[in-house]
């Protein structure tokens, strides 16, 4: 294994974890959240984020790494999502947005972090890239439904 292929796995490793911990934070929503409309919204976008897990996943395997499998404790969005856990014992939809929108800038700014990477091969780049896009989709719904919320 090259050490730019180390760097890659490394960075896409770190990515997994974070993807784990938001599609995780999701299914915590949805479990707890009130109305029905945001449980169907948390599990979509839980499900969405295995995908998301799936193809980074892979893409570890095909430069000869192991990919991780698992969230990390240490990661700040499992840290919010911990403090959403709390929130939920309320079941205030508004606190629940609040965290899960709190989440979703988390995610976001690692995936640009690692865009702005210059380090990075060229195909693993794509790779984030084009997973970024559906975490891009996730963080400026939230938004969007955070802002909603507070009028």
């Amino acid at each position: 294994m090259s050490d730019s292929n180390s760097h890659d796995i490394s960075t896409l490793n770190g990515l997994i974890a974070t993807t784990l911990d938001s599609a995780d934070g999701y299914t915590e929503a949805a479990k707890d959240s009130d109305h029905g409309r945001f449980t169907a919204l948390f599990t979509s976008r839980a499900a969405e984020r295995r995908q998301v897990v799936t193809r980074l996943q892979q893409e570890v395997r095909t430069l000869g790494g192991n990919p991780e499998d698992d969230g990390t404790i240490l990661a700040g969005a499992h840290r919010l999502f911990l403090n959403l856990k709390a929130t939920l014992t309320g079941k205030d939809d508004k606190a629940i947005i609040n965290e899960v929108e709190a989440g979703e800038d988390h995610i976001k700014a690692k995936y640009e972090d690692a865009i702005a990477d210059r380090e990075l091969s060229q195909a693993v780049r794509a790779v984030i890239e084009q997973s970024y896009v559906s975490v891009k989709q996730g963080h400026d719904e939230m938004r969007d439904l955070k802002h909603s919320m507070q009028h």
